[in-house]
C-alpha cells in the first residue's frame, strides 16, 4: 500500500505548478508535431479508433488502475467506511463494462480518462499567483466538458474527427493551435511557475 500512497501523493499531492506545466506543454507540442508529420497515416487510424474495441480496452485499463489507485489512497471522509467495497466494484464494474460495452468503447474509456486527468491538473494550479497559471485550468476544463460528452455521447468524436481530417487546412489549424498552446504552457512554466507544490 506503500506504493500505491506514493504514486497518488506524487500525481495528486507533489505536483508543482511548474512541472505540471512542463509536462503538458511538452505533450501538446510533441504530440501536434507528430500528427502535423504524420497526417495520412493518423487521419486513418482515428476514423477507425472510435470502435475499435482493443483501443478501447487498453485506455479503459488504464482507467481502472487510476481509479483503483485513487480510491485506495484518497481521503474519502465520511465514506471512508465503503473504501473496501468501492474497492472490489471498481474491478467488477471494469470487467462488466469490457463484457456488455461494444459500441464506441474506446471513446467511452478515452472520456473517462480525460475526467480523471483533469483532477491533478486544477490541483497543481490552485492558489498559485501567477495569472498565467489560468493556462492549466483552461485545458483541464475543456477535457471535463469534452469528456463528459465522450462518455454520454460517444458518437461525437468521430464527428469531430471526421470534421478535422476533412481538410488539409482544418487539420493544420488544428495542430498549430494545440502546439501553440503547448508551446504558451512552455514559456509561463519556465519563466513564471513556481516548484513546490500548493497543496
Amino acid at each position: 500500500m506503500k506504493f500505491i500512497h506514493s504514486i497518488y501523493a506524487a500525481v495528486y499531492d507533489d505536483l508543482s505548478l511548474k512541472t505540471a506545466g512542463i509536462v503538458l506543454g511538452l505533450l501538446l507540442v510533441v504530440g501536434h508535431v507528430f500528427a502535423f508529420l504524420r497526417r495520412e497515416k493518423l487521419t486513418a487510424w482515428l476514423k477507425k479508433m472510435p470502435r475499435d474495441k482493443g483501443i478501447g480496452v487498453i485506455i479503459l485499463t488504464i482507467d481502472f488502475i487510476w481509479s483503483w489507485i485513487l480510491i485506495s489512497a484518497m481521503d474519502l471522509g465520511e465514506f471512508q467506511s465503503i473504501r473496501q467495497f468501492l474497492q472490489i466494484a471498481i474491478p467488477v464494474t471494469y470487467l462488466l463494462v469490457i463484457n456488455c460495452v461494444d459500441e464506441f468503447l474506446s471513446v467511452r474509456a478515452l472520456g473517462v480518462l480525460l475526467l480523471l486527468a483533469a483532477s491533478p491538473v486544477l490541483d497543481a494550479a490552485f492558489l498559485e499567483m501567477p495569472i498565467t497559471r489560468l493556462l492549466l485550468p483552461l485545458l483541464a476544463y475543456t477535457w471535463i466538458i469534452i469528456g463528459l460528452f465522450w462518455v454520454g455521447m460517444p458518437y461525437v468524436l468521430r464527428d469531430q474527427i471526421a470534421w478535422v481530417s476533412a481538410s488539409e487546412a482544418r487539420w493544420k489549424g488544428a495542430c498549430a493551435g494545440g502546439a501553440g498552446y503547448g508551446l504558451l504552457l512552455l514559456i509561463c512554466a519556465f519563466a513564471f511557475y513556481g516548484t513546490t507544490a500548493a497543496g
